[in-house]
């Protein structure tokens, strides 16, 4: 086991995991001019460039740029053999260079140092990663945009972008994500977490971005603008779907009837006209609705409330449009909503949204 330990090697740097000794290296790679001591080792390193992993796992259908990596993981994911235990806390490695550098995180020491910063490592490949946030190197290149990465992490979640790939896949929905950050960041939603809190009424929050979303309710601020009318919106998301209201974009289609939407909540809403759905449900007296709007309207026939007011006489009403309706018969004007003071909401419903 140890002497095969010591030939493991790390796919990302191209080095032995357990050796650390430095050895005259006369082979230089050609793309980021790394230098190694073996021609076998530089023709392994390559493939971190080219992308080809010709080792290939039977069992699940892996690939790897080197066979060592292979070994380590059928020893890993398929045979569970991990022979070194750690006393403090009985975690177990393949490897014992693996157990030993594990340990430093019960000791807190960190022997490699940037000479750079001061900042210190437990290891030597992280050393060797952090420096390049000095010298600015950055090895992995993605053969689609060209794009430079000083990690290949990095580099493998950037190429997800290309090819699609979205392996992190949420266990309570089916939802997939190219990062495993996203995943967990998802998974909020399901665990009902909420870290983040909301200063001026106490409201939590899942994620930074959503509370940031939530504090502009308050501050009243609509950094996006439309350069078509000048509308301004709180959300990037709003701003985009309503630029379609300029574009006559409607990229969701409903099968039974060809009608176009331009966001996909009014479609869901046009195909309960033909699946006959009404989810909504007033607790008054047991009617219900296609639309949440619907019922919240027909709420206000229990409730008595009409938001609506006429500033020529005063009288109130339950519904806009019974008050455009009254403005025409007896002011001769329709009421005008300023949708800048107005729900952002007001300002989608005021759209075509469907053809």
């Amino acid at each position: 086991m140890a002497a095969r330990a010591s030939s493991h090697l790390n796919e990302e740097e191209g080095e032995t995991e357990c050796g650390e000794q430095d050895f005259p290296r006369a082979y230089k790679c050609s793309q980021c001019d790394k230098e190694f001591r073996y021609p076998s080792v530089l023709k392994r390193h390559m493939q971190t460039h080219t992308g080809e992993k010709p080792h290939r796992c039977e069992e699940c259908g892996g690939q790897f740029t080197v066979l060592g990596s292979l070994k380590t993981h059928m020893q890993t994911h398929h045979t569970g053999e991990k022979p070194y235990r750690c006393k403090e806390c009985s975690l177990q490695f393949l490897y014992p260079c693996l157990l030993k550098r594990h340990m430093q995180t019960h000791t807190g020491e960190k022997p490699h140092r940037c000479e750079e910063c001061g900042g210190q490592f437990t290891v030597l490949g992280s050393l060797k990663t952090h420096m390049r946030t000095h010298t600015g190197d950055k090895p992995y290149r993605c053969k689609e945009c060209s794009q430079q990465f000083s990690r290949l992490g990095p580099l493998k979640e950037h190429m997800r972008t290309h090819t699609g790939e979205r392996p992190y896949r949420c266990e309570e929905c089916g939802s997939q994500f190219t990062r495993l950050t996203h995943l967990k960041r998802h998974m909020r939603i399901h665990t009902d977490e909420k870290e983040y809190q909301c200063e001026e009424c106490s409201r939590w929050f899942n994620t930074m971005y959503n509370l940031e979303k939530h504090i502009r309710t308050h501050t009243g601020e609509k950094p996006y603008r439309c350069e078509e009318c000048n509308v301004q919106f709180s959300q990037s998301d709003i701003l985009k779907t309503h630029m379609r209201t300029h574009t006559g974009e409607k990229p969701y289609k409903c099968e039974e009837c060809g009608r176009q939407c331009i966001t996909l909540s009014n479609l869901k809403k046009h195909m309960r006209t033909h699946t006959g759905e009404k989810p909504y449900k007033c607790d008054e007296c047991s009617r219900q609705f296609t639309q949440l709007s619907t019922l919240k309207t027909h709420k206000r026939t229990h409730t008595g409330e009409k938001p609506y007011k006429c500033d020529k006489c005063s009288r109130q009403f339950t519904q806009l449009s019974n008050l455009n309706i009254h403005m025409r018969t007896h002011h001769e004007k329709p009421c005008i909503i300023d949708v800048r003071s107005g729900l952002e909401q007001t300002v989608q419903s005021a759209a075509q949204f469907c053809s």
